[in-house]
């Protein structure tokens, strides 16, 4: 008697923040940012891959035409954020209304920013791994501080959308439903380091 085979679950997305314009790089965008002979938002991408994220959605922003043109973002789904100068908030509520229109729609997503090379595919597993359910909320940590990435379950993206605004990116969220947080030490495997500032470019090899 031949038996049903059990459906694969639905893969998490992947969502990588990456308009920033780098003013304090004077004014040099962030996703393209050199680094081992590439656009930074390629090792972006191809982090949240090899973490296994699927599909991947790249929210753009400054000079988001020479982005498209100079990175290779193939299988991407690419949004541009016209907004991008308002801040992260921006571009959170329009790659989860991308996410939105996925069909199937994703059962959570991981969000990462593109400035933060230290953190690469384990560190993403790691989070990945704490999902349980669609309201799941659950963020790399620190030595106990929570930074990136964060994963978010579906049933949260209407309210994030809600009260994402200017840099504040998910904060509110994040501090309303802190009870429901799950986070997960990177530490050890992962340094969580910005590219802001001229002297963080050292960094970037």
């Amino acid at each position: 008697m031949s038996q049903n085979p059990v459906p694969k679950p639905t893969p998490i997305a992947g969502l990588l923040l990456a308009a920033g314009g780098g003013r304090r790089l004077g004014g040099r965008p962030k996703a393209l940012l050199p680094h081992h002979g590439r656009p930074l938002v390629e090792n972006a991408v191809r982090v949240l891959r090899e973490a296994g994220c699927a599909p991947i959605h790249v929210v753009l922003g400054a000079s988001a035409a020479e982005v498209r043109e100079r990175a290779d973002l193939a299988g991407c789904v690419v949004v541009d954020n016209p907004d991008w100068e308002e801040g992260m908030g921006s571009s959170l509520r329009l790659g989860l209304a991308s996410l939105g229109g996925a069909d199937p729609v994703p059962p959570a997503v991981l969000v990462s920013l593109v400035d933060q090379p230290g953190i690469g595919p384990d560190a993403l597993k790691r989070v990945l791994a704490a999902y349980r359910s669609p309201a799941t909320l659950a963020a790399a940590a620190y030595d106990g501080e929570r930074g990136h990435p964060v994963l978010f379950g579906s049933d949260r993206w209407a309210d994030i959308t809600a009260t994402a605004t200017g840099d504040r990116g998910a904060r509110v969220h994040l501090t309303n439903h802190a009870a429901d947080l799950t986070l997960v030490e990177c530490a050890d495997i992962a340094e969580p380091y910005d590219i802001d500032t001229p002297s963080d470019l050292r960094r970037l090899e």
